[in-house]
């Protein structure tokens, strides 16, 4: 049985969970991620004493890795490493766009194509494209403009979510393009992946890991 606690420190919030066997058994969230690097201990301190879990009867700790806020997941890594460190555990690495389409994956009744966006500076987002399971299009960076993802939507009609997509909603005008506010990834959301990396014994090394920051790439999307 895994049993995995999770941190999520990649955008405008901070998150912690607990799951078993990929199942949530309790989270801890904070919308102030400035405060991060003095809030992500607490709260995971919080949470082990809430869930009445034992450190020592985890399996593994996984982490957001990014694309997202170069502090935010600087601050989460180091916090997962710090914690594999002292308990001896697997550190598992998860890609932030992903954890954040767990989130909407379930509820796309009309079977559209899944794009989530993490905001980057200007008009430029961090995001990728699937269509719940399987990968459509590469995490990437890109500079939004009207014909950003056009051949794309004339094949298929996409939803496009996270906190990059608000200053999208202007500029992709394409009666494909739909998009869905709120969005974020949290903790909560990492469990069905964090435990398919388990059973696949798919952990990173502790001493060469580092977050997937991604920012020195840079493309214009037009497909």
């Amino acid at each position: 049985m895994s049993l995995i606690l999770s941190l999520e420190t990649s955008g405008s919030q901070c998150s912690v969970a607990l799951h078993s066997k990929g199942q949530l058994v309790i989270s801890e969230l904070e919308t102030a991620s400035q405060q991060a690097s003095v809030r992500l201990t607490p709260m995971i301190e919080k949470l082990i004493k809430t869930s009445g879990v034992s450190p020592s009867e985890l399996s593994a700790i996984a982490v957001s890795g990014g694309p997202g806020s170069y502090t935010g997941l600087r601050i989460g890594v180091s916090t997962a490493k710090g914690l594999c460190y002292g308990l001896g555990l697997p550190l598992i690495a998860l890609n932030s766009l992903s954890v954040l389409t767990q989130s909407v994956r379930k509820d796309n009744p009309e079977g559209h194509w899944l794009c989530p966006m993490s905001d980057a500076r200007r008009m430029e987002v961090y995001c990728q494209i699937s269509d719940g399971d399987s990968e459509i299009l590469p995490t990437r960076a890109v500079v939004i403009d009207e014909l950003s993802f056009r051949d794309m939507l004339e094949r298929h009609e996409i939803l496009f979510f996270g906190d990059g997509s608000d200053k999208c909603r202007g500029v992709i005008r394409h009666p494909g393009a739909h998009f869905r506010t709120g969005i974020l990834p949290t903790a909560a959301d990492m469990g069905i992946l964090a435990h398919e990396r388990w059973l696949r014994q798919e952990t990173v090394d502790l001493v060469e890991y580092e977050p997937f920051y991604l920012k020195e790439f840079h493309t214009r999307l037009m497909g």
